[in-house]
């Protein structure tokens, strides 16, 4: 029959003992055929060679007579051999039956003291047994498999299901000694020799810890894989990507150690530590101490806050010394399905305080109505020869038989077995004792079809082909002169050695290389980027000042706020508008500099959003224009304070100068050359909107291009001279004695312009993208600011603060 794959833990291991069909004189006479003439042979010898001669006949009977003998020699020797019996195995369940499976289940700890070798070993056993309690369930889920495939017809009919079971003691000597006990005769310890053949053992159950897997049959654990895939995505899913790790110092160990490092570094996740923890014997834990204060030491002293335990069932044990001596807290425990934390022995020697918070895996069960009925049954009265239950019953419920020399509380044997907590046994079946109920079910079925089976040989028609599965055989060897170059590297060729060997060397910057073993890299497109390890093209991101963009928003609403706060200082003067102090300082060119400052601070917005046609040579137009018609405006004011002051002055020709159209014509003069400043850079060169691919590498800056840089300084410059004409001015007007004078004001707004321009000039030329915007709105408020607070401030400040000082009759006393 073709062989199904096995999905459980558990391992099934046959023992083709004799035929099912034979009985036992047949099966010896089978066995020992070589011993006795065959008839039919004779037979077909003779009709193969002819008539047998005497001297043929002769030869032939003595060969059969000298068979015998040695035969008779062997039966005697093995009659006449003693065998020392060992120790025996105190906890171990028998049943008879026509086919019987064999299990070698562990579920008590018995420690041991070292042994020297001076005494006979039975005398290091310790009389205190560590029963955990819940394994029991492992032991009862092969019993009930078995009587419920005895009592169903369907299955072997005429067959009955026995079994021998055995406790392994979680250690390999007693697994060995349940090993040889289950290929022995029954009641005697005699390894390969058996004469109660009717008790044919056909299948081995073991393998629910490593310790008992690992003696009986090596090779067979590689496929007890952990629950690593489980754990990582546990650690994903809390993102946790620091993390140390623990693990037991056996195959197993390896094992998980070695798929954790292949996977979890792929996932983002990075090991503070990997510490082997070596497990010591249960004889052997106070020696191990040294190891213990080494493996807290680093525990404490990591940055990892979650840590992940893997091992096995008695590994409970030896942590359960190291951090009841040791106190660790503050850490996340991930524990393997294969660690018990709930075991009774362990919550009734010490509380596991220590590992609250702990995360731990656990195998799949399953609820059986039955079996819950068949546990709740189990009575010592009933159960005879069951040595398991005994230890079960005193462990669960703290109590012990009367025939036994330990004091306590007596055990009357009608406890109930549904009163007991979950950390005691669990009533439903847990996941490894479902996997034994389903091994034993899979041998039964197994031995099913065998019986029903016409031919104890699988056949093959004529002219059919045997159909093997596709599995690696053999792993094909490598032999190359080198590695293959990864995915971001290219091939060098070595100079003097054949081109199949070769250098791999890093892409240069910009460029990728997406295969193994690539010649050259290639670079990517104008619109995409390399990552880091140079593999990939990554997609590049549009970029520009918006007003989603922090900066843009800071500057859009600090645009807002000084422009609201230029609208209340021209309505505080329009308010105003008939005071002295108004009045003094020309009223027109006052509205008509506030006016511009609005605007100034308005034009900013402009810069602001995606650069488009229109935008990109409005922006610059706007900014040139407004603020040649502000600073034209200081101009007028200072001039026409000079000249008031030179009018006074009797005789003098100044006074003609002296109209109303005076400060007009100025600042429309001065913004008229601006104008056409601008208006060649239009029609020359004018600004657009470009698309920058080269300055960033992860980006595509959308920004406008002034076209003509000559025009663009030619429109600052022209600003420049006009305010260092009206700081040279208003410089040498600051003391002249008049009540109108704003020279002083004047000169110090100048310098606060001319000092913000003057440093825009470096910060503009050796910035990029969205921050050259940026660079130049902020000097545009910067230079609008100063100019909003160095001339309407103290005025407000009069104006709102002390009204006193704006009368008629002050302004003339100030004069005098």
């Amino acid at each position: 029959m073709p062989k199904k794959k096995k999905k459980g833990k558990m391992k099934l291991r046959a023992f083709p003992i004799n035929d099912f069909n034979l009985s036992y004189e047949e099966e010896a006479e089978r066995r020992f055929s070589n011993f006795q003439p065959l008839a039919s042979a004779t037979c077909l010898e003779q009709e193969a060679v002819g008539e047998e001669t005497d001297e043929m006949l002769l030869k032939r009977v003595q060969k059969e007579d000298k068979d015998r003998a040695a035969f008779e020699v062997c039966i005697a020797k093995a009659e006449s051999c003693t065998v020392t019996e060992p120790i025996p195995i105190l906890h171990k369940y028998y049943q008879s039956g026509n086919f019987i499976i064999g299990g070698i289940i562990p579920q008590i700890l018995r420690p041991y003291n070292p042994i020297d070798f001076s005494d006979h070993p039975h005398h290091a056993m310790i009389d205190d047994l560590i029963v955990l309690t819940k394994n029991y369930q492992h032991t009862l889920a092969l019993i009930f498999a078995v009587k419920e495939i005895n009592e169903q017809p369907q299955i072997l009919p005429n067959f009955t299901l026995g079994f021998n079971i055995y406790d392994s003691y979680y250690e390999a000597r007693w697994t060995y000694h349940s090993a040889m006990e289950l290929l022995s005769t029954q009641k005697r310890f005699i390894p390969n020799y058996r004469c109660d053949i009717q008790n044919n053992l056909v299948v081995i159950i073991e393998g629910l810890d490593i310790d008992v897997s690992l003696p009986i049959a090596n090779i067979l654990s590689i496929y007890k894989f952990p629950q690593y895939k489980g754990i990582l995505q546990l650690l994903l899913h809390f993102k946790w990507i620091w993390v140390g790790i623990m693990a037991i110092n056996d195959d197993n160990g390896d094992r998980f150690v070695e798929r954790i490092l292949a996977g979890f570094p792929m996932n983002g996740i990075c090991f503070d530590f990997i510490k082997r923890i070596n497990i010591p014997f249960l004889d052997d834990y106070i020696s191990s101490v040294s190891e213990m204060v080494e493996i807290i030491d680093k525990i404490k002293r990591s940055e990892a806050n979650v840590l992940v335990c893997y091992g096995e069932t008695r590994t409970m044990i030896y942590w359960r010394w190291m951090f009841r001596l040791f106190e660790v807290k503050g850490k996340v425990w991930i524990m393997s399905a294969q660690t018990d934390l709930f075991s009774l022995p362990y919550q009734r020697e010490w509380d596991i305080e220590f590992i609250n918070g702990a995360l731990s895996f656990t195998v799949k069960s399953c609820k059986l109505p039955d079996f819950q009925y068949f546990f709740q049954s189990r009575k010592p009265s009933n159960s005879k020869g069951d040595n398991f239950l005994l230890a079960f019953w005193e462990q669960a419920f703290s109590c012990k038989f009367s025939n036994s020399c330990a004091t306590g509380g007596i055990c009357t044997g009608e406890e109930k077995l549904e009163d007991l907590p979950g950390t005691v046994s669990e009533m439903f079946m847990m996941g490894p004792s479902y996997s034994i109920y389903n091994a034993v079910y899979a041998t039964a079925h197994a031995l099913h079809l065998l019986q029903k089976s016409k031919s104890r040989y699988e056949s093959m028609a004529v002219g059919q082909r045997w159909k093997l599965q596709n599995q690696p055989w053999q792993t094909l060897p490598l032999s190359v002169c080198n590695d293959n170059c990864q995915m971001g590297y290219r091939r060098k060729s070595i100079e003097g050695k054949p081109f199949c060997c070769y250098h791999c060397n890093r892409c240069p910057e910009g460029k990728i290389s997406s295969r193994k073993d690539m010649d050259d890299c290639f670079k990517c497109k104008e619109d995409q980027y390399a990552n880091k390890d140079q593999y990939l093209c990554l997609p590049k991101v549009s970029t520009y000042l918006s007003y989603g963009d922090p900066l843009g928003m800071s500057l859009a609403l600090s645009v807002t706020a000084f422009a609201v706060l230029t609208a209340l200082v021209l309505g505080i003067f329009m308010k105003h508008h008939n005071t002295p102090i108004v009045k003094a300082n020309n009223r027109d060119l006052t509205y008509i500099l506030l006016i511009s400052l609005l605007l100034c601070f308005l034009c900013c917005l402009l810069f602001i959003g995606q650069p488009t046609k229109v935008t990109c040579p409005l922006r610059q137009m706007s900014f040139g224009i407004i603020f040649s018609v502000a600073i034209s405006c200081m101009l007028a004011k200072t001039i026409i304070v000079v000249l008031a002051f030179m009018a006074t002055k009797p005789g003098n020709s100044m006074r003609k100068w002296m109209k109303k159209s005076l400060g007009s014509s100025i600042v429309l003069s001065c913004s008229l050359i601006q104008t056409c400043i601008c208006a060649v850079w239009l029609a020359t060169s004018p600004p657009f909107s470009v698309v920058d691919m080269y300055s960033e590498v992860e980006y595509i800056i959308l920004e406008c291009n002034e076209g003509s840089l000559i025009m663009f300084y030619c429109v600052l410059s022209y600003m420049g001279f006009l305010a260092i004409v009206s700081f040279t001015i208003a410089f040498f007007a600051r003391n002249l004695p008049d009540t109108f004078n704003e020279a002083k004001f004047i000169t110090f707004s100048m310098l606060v312009f001319c000092s913000v321009w003057l440093s825009f000039i470096p910060a503009y030329l050796s910035s990029k993208g969205k921050y050259t915007v940026a660079v130049e709105i902020f000097s545009i408020l910067a230079s609008t600011v100063g100019l909003l607070g160095c001339i309407f401030f103290p005025k407000c400040f009069i104006i709102l603060l002390k009204p006193q000082l704006n009368n008629k009759d002050q302004l003339i006393r100030r004069i005098t």
